[in-house]
């Protein structure tokens, strides 16, 4: 009997149409564009600025594109997972009010708070639904509205994190395509480095912790930069032996947005080919959860049935991992 793997059978993103470059950041902070260039790679994100929008009205873009482009009822789609750390709020869960905006009343969603992490946690995750024949249709996003919890008075952070969502849906395949393998790891003595101080359960919000600008992102970049490079190379090297794979064997690699010293040095010390890497940091940034699935949309019509394609992330808390994909169709 053949094995039941979860294909991607569409891929899709969002990014909100208001830029933000480096020279506008430098009338906020004491910054220019050379500067950001030099140490990120970025040279513009994009930022949400309508009143009332959230991270679902994100989310519904991609659900929308997802559906059209693959012919989709809404009304089949099963499950609905949503990679964020920026839900719309606490409670309800951002997949939830997704589903209701676009209609998808045959479903259920949830939310996975794994920060830039997210989206391969969700892609596993929601790959064994449709391994174990439970659903047929599963759609996994990404999504993070970054603007809502970053201090534009830092710029040791603002300069980072912009807006966006991709989202793919997962179908079932028995011809060898889909999600082969992951290996995902965490280790939570990272929080210190990387977190949001306040809001939640330990450090409600009140007017001193607001006071204090303890509601945004706060980062300290050279451990976490070591610790990303290290994670994302480890569990990529340990994901190709167990796969019985050499890096020859790769034809693309995506690794996290989230700054390109570190898109380099993975891809160095992988020794891929920098033609195989996929960029697009430079134009949008760091979208935390977002990044994966963004790449994999702006790079569909270069990809090929059968590409072997590894991704790769870290995000704050620890988070990271690699995932191992068998590219289930030509892009468009």
């Amino acid at each position: 009997m053949q094995k039941t793997q979860a294909a991607i059978t569409g891929v899709s993103g969002y990014v909100p149409e208001t830029i933000l470059s480096n020279d506008d950041l430098s009338r906020l902070v004491d910054t220019n564009d050379e500067w950001i260039t030099t140490r990120t790679g970025i040279k513009e994100r994009r930022i949400v600025r309508e009143l009332g929008k959230a991270t679902s009205d994100m989310g519904v873009e991609v659900v929308r594109s997802l559906l059209a482009k693959t012919g989709t009822d809404p009304m089949e789609i099963d499950l609905l997972i949503c990679a964020t750390i920026t839900p719309d709020s606490p409670f309800p869960d951002t997949a939830n009010t997704i589903l209701h905006k676009v209609g998808a009343k045959n479903s259920f969603g949830f939310d996975i708070n794994a920060a830039c992490s997210g989206f391969l946690y969700a892609l596993t995750v929601g790959s064994k639904f449709i391994e174990t024949g439970t659903y047929r249709k599963v759609i996994v996003i990404g999504a993070d509205m970054m603007s809502s919890i970053v201090d534009y008075t830092d710029r040791t952070t603002c300069i980072i994190f912009g807006d966006g969502a991709g989202g793919v849906l997962l179908e079932p395949n028995i011809d060898g395509y889909g999600v082969v393998d992951s290996v995902l790891k965490s280790d939570g003595a990272g929080r210190d480095f990387l977190h949001m101080k306040a809001g939640g359960s330990q450090n409600p919000t009140t007017i001193e912790t607001v006071m204090a600008r303890e509601h945004f992102v706060f980062q300290d970049g050279k451990p976490v930069f070591k610790a990303a490079v290290t994670g994302m190379v480890q569990t990529a090297n340990e994901l190709l032996e167990r796969n019985h794979l050499t890096v020859a064997d790769i034809d693309w690699l995506v690794p996290h947005q989230a700054n390109m010293r570190i898109i380099n040095a993975v891809g160095d010390m992988l020794d891929i080919d920098k033609s195989k890497v996929m960029v697009n940091i430079h134009k949008y940034g760091n979208t935390t959860a977002g990044t994966l699935p963004l790449c994999l949309w702006e790079y569909e019509s270069q990809l090929r049935k059968g590409d072997s394609i590894v991704l790769t992330a870290f995000g704050g808390g620890f988070t990271w991992g690699s995932t191992y994909i068998k590219w289930a169709y030509d892009g468009q």
